[in-house]
């Protein structure tokens, strides 16, 4: 409800404004920015901070914001005529909630750096470039997303407006002591990026770019809101530039999490001397990595389904499938179906059983829903995917199944088949059985269901143990282990094989060899 209020709220907004919207000529409004930032002459940029980022798609439920994570440095030397850029902070959990995931708790201090030059994107481990020829959240390559994120910056927005078709409207606000101007008005230049992004940038009365969105695409969110936030701009040598950044992934009037970064710039050198980048051979020969399953057979019908960096399993039921896991996004989802066809033929899947809400492991359950299956999740999910996840809003950047064929329980012509977990959920044909268990105690996410086979004794989970590799060390014991733990003994579930969604099987006596029997 609160939602469908924010939603008319803008409606109104934008009605009462209506009046004073007119056609503006958008070279002279970008020209007069320009001349006010100091623009004309910018090449290179360079700028340093501190602030916060977050684990978007990781958040601890979903009526939490994304984690975040305190960054204790921050740089970024851009070159626009090269189309290259270098990111890199230094990052540690804070005094941050450890709550939620993508990597929460940080011990320690982290590193990142990501580059990207042209075509090419990578990220530095060390010494060590590492190729990123994947998907930024399993929705928009990466290349493309790091090139997009020069052009969302204040100069480069200038830079690619002006070498578009731009379009320009100016309106008054309705009186908002939020406002982005201080007497409301602003105007907004509209172009075209990479001939598929919408870009609008808002300018207030001053001419300075307080406000950039676009749109990317996102298995889970669809057409995702990336909205950067330019204020308290200073001048540096002539250039103006914000020192406040602030990022959001996620629209707000949507969804709780949307708040990706934030970061207070305390230094700014306009036209910096930047080397020429050199791009790694590693990353010129990376190639897209092909969606591939490999199949293994856990017992009389149980099936692990992996070959990518996620597993599924398949289990056959008397005159059903089910499928474990629907993770990263519909292609995946399509190669999983495929197989699990295969594995167990001229059977439907009846029910899909999503572990968690965290993006990786939910962005192939429209997929599975586009085709007739339930699916199976936690209580807390059922409100957020219903007016999220599996809205029939148009997905315009990248259609899936379900936004292109609009199954027949989209539209409010039959409630969407969503079965939800409490204390414990079981599905069963009157031999084989699966319960599922909501897991307590857990900061990872607070959705996390524990899927158990009593008679074959497996234990599925996502994120909270994966069994090593053969002749590999036995990772570090942390709190999921450890809660794991607590839930099986709660449970009292006697397990012989775990099976994680992440990596490879194990068996129960190498787990409770590496976490030990003590609650410590």
């Amino acid at each position: 409800m609160a939602r469908k209020l924010c939603l008319v709220a803008v409606l109104l907004a934008l009605i009462v404004a209506g009046d004073s919207l007119r056609a503006q000529d958008a070279r002279s409004v970008l020209q007069a920015a320009v001349k006010a930032m100091g623009a004309d002459n910018v090449r290179t940029i360079q700028y340093s901070g501190t602030g916060w980022n977050a684990g978007v798609g990781q958040s601890f439920s979903p009526e939490a914001d994304w984690p975040r994570f305190e960054v204790t440095r921050y740089a970024r030397t851009i070159d626009y005529n090269a189309r290259s850029s270098r990111e890199e902070f230094t990052r540690r959990q804070g005094n941050n909630p450890p709550r939620g995931g993508g990597g929460t708790p940080l011990q320690g201090d982290q590193q990142q750096v990501f580059v990207v030059s042209g075509n090419y994107a990578w990220n530095m481990n060390d010494q060590t470039a590492v190729p990123q020829p994947g998907q930024y959240l399993a929705g928009i390559p990466v290349t493309e997303y790091r090139q997009l994120d020069i052009i969302l910056t204040p100069h480069g927005f200038l830079k690619a407006a002006q070498a578009a078709n731009p379009t320009a409207i100016s309106l008054t606000l309705p009186s908002n002591p939020g406002a982005i101007s201080a007497n409301g008005k602003v105007t907004i230049v509209s172009f075209t990026a990479m001939g598929k992004y919408r870009v609008n940038g808002t300018f207030n009365d001053q001419n300075m770019l307080e406000l950039v969105q676009t749109w990317i695409p996102n298995p889970v969110y669809g057409d995702m809101l990336y909205e950067l936030r330019y204020t308290n701009y200073k001048d540096y040598a002539g250039v103006k530039f914000p020192t406040t950044l602030h990022i959001h992934q996620g629209d707000p009037r949507l969804s709780v999490a949307h708040n990706s970064m934030e970061i207070t710039v305390n230094n700014v050198q306009p036209n910096v001397s930047v080397s020429a980048m050199m791009v790694p051979d590693a990353v010129q020969k990376a190639t897209a990595p092909r969606e591939r399953v490999e199949s293994q057979k856990l017992a009389d019908g149980v099936w692990l389904v992996a070959g990518g960096s996620h597993n599924s399993l398949a289990i056959d039921f008397r005159d059903y499938a089910v499928v474990i896991e629907a993770p990263l996004n519909e292609e995946r989802s399509l190669a999983v179906i495929g197989e699990v066809n295969k594995l167990i033929p001229n059977k439907p899947i009846k029910y899909l059983v999503n572990t968690h809400h965290h993006f990786d492991h939910s962005g192939g359950l429209r997929t599975y829903l586009a085709q007739g299956a339930t699916i199976v999740t936690h209580q807390a999910n059922k409100e957020y995917y219903e007016n999220v996840l599996f809205s029939t809003a148009p997905r315009t950047l990248q259609p899936d199944r379900f936004s292109t064929y609009y199954p027949y329980f989209s539209g409010g012509r039959r409630p969407l088949p969503i079965e939800t977990v409490n204390q414990k959920y079981v599905i069963s044909d009157g031999v084989r059985t699966v319960d599922l268990y909501p897991v307590q105690g857990l900061n990872h996410a607070a959705t996390m269901l524990l899927v158990y086979l009593p008679k074959e004794k497996i234990l599925v989970n996502a994120d909270l143990y994966s069994p090593p590799a053969q002749g590999a060390p036995a990772p570090a014991v942390n709190a999921n282990m450890r809660t794991l733990r607590q839930n099986i003994q709660r449970l009292k579930l006697d397990v012989a094989q775990h099976v994680p969604i992440h990596g490879v099987p194990g068996p129960n006596d190498q787990f409770m060899r590496i976490v030990g029997s003590s609650s410590n």
